[in-house]
């Protein structure tokens, strides 16, 4: 006879089962965000390039374990020239998680996907509506846009605060990094990396007790070590973007 009910049949000490009683492996999908990196590269192609290497000679390991967006929506492109610029930032080091502003239509499963939906960060949305209620019953307080580091920030970590301003009470060292929506306040030795306005505020400053920074960024502007004025070393220093350049001014 058959087994229409899905039951165990034995018989001479072996067993048959239905399949449909079998359990089935489960399928798990989950959600994931990150801060990424958008590069954007502009024409000649082969002076950005070089002026990207100059980065890398100056800052090395910027890059390193980073996702990175490439933004050719200012490029004329086709599958064979977006080819060749993924291949040359690769044996840069820079590994293209995505592209934005590309043409769909020219790529090939050789080329990372294009990416839509994503928003810059650093970016506060204004609530509208009615105020949200603690359990108490007063309204709730919104979410300050600033994050305290009272501790010094030591070689390899990396402070990353999409959402506003970032103030280090202590110092940051050579080989540290701080990247911040807003603006960055050091209250002793900026040293390593200071990344401001990462979401694209133009506004964002970096300001400093004294300045051996090794890169000074704000909204994609980058200033390193050897472009600073030697009269400012070591001395305190504000940074803020004029003229689509890093302006430096003594604080004294």
């Amino acid at each position: 006879m058959g087994n229409p009910s899905g039951r165990q049949v034995r018989s001479r000490n072996l067993s048959v089962t239905d399949v449909t009683s079998a359990a089935r492996p489960s399928i798990r999908f989950r959600g994931h965000s990150l801060i990424a990196l958008v590069v954007v590269p502009e024409e000649p192609v082969s002076d950005w390039l070089a002026h990207l290497d100059g980065l890398a000679q100056r800052s090395p390991g910027f890059f390193a374990s980073r996702p990175v967006i490439l933004d050719v929506s200012h490029l004329p492109h086709d599958r064979d020239s977006l080819r060749a610029l993924v291949a040359d930032l690769f044996t840069r080091g820079i590994r293209v998680m995505g592209l934005e502003g590309a043409d769909a239509a020219v790529l090939g499963p050789d080329l990372p996907p294009v990416l839509t939906g994503g928003s810059p960060t650093g970016q506060l949305e204004i609530p509208t509506g009615k105020l949200k209620t603690q359990p108490n019953g007063g309204p709730e307080r919104p979410r300050p846009a600033s994050l305290l580091i009272e501790d010094p920030v030591r070689s390899g970590q990396s402070i990353c605060f999409p959402d506003g301003d970032v103030t280090v009470v202590g110092s940051v060292s050579s080989g540290a990094e701080i990247i911040a929506g807003g603006s960055i306040h050091v209250y002793g030795t900026l040293r390593g990396r200071a990344v401001a306005g990462s979401g694209g505020d133009t506004k964002a400053r970096i300001y400093c007790r004294k300045l051996e920074a090794e890169l000074l960024m704000i909204d994609g502007s980058f200033r390193t070590d050897d472009e600073v004025q030697p009269e400012l070393r070591g001395r305190p220093v504000q940074a803020w973007l004029q003229d689509g350049a890093i302006a430096l001014a003594s604080l004294d």
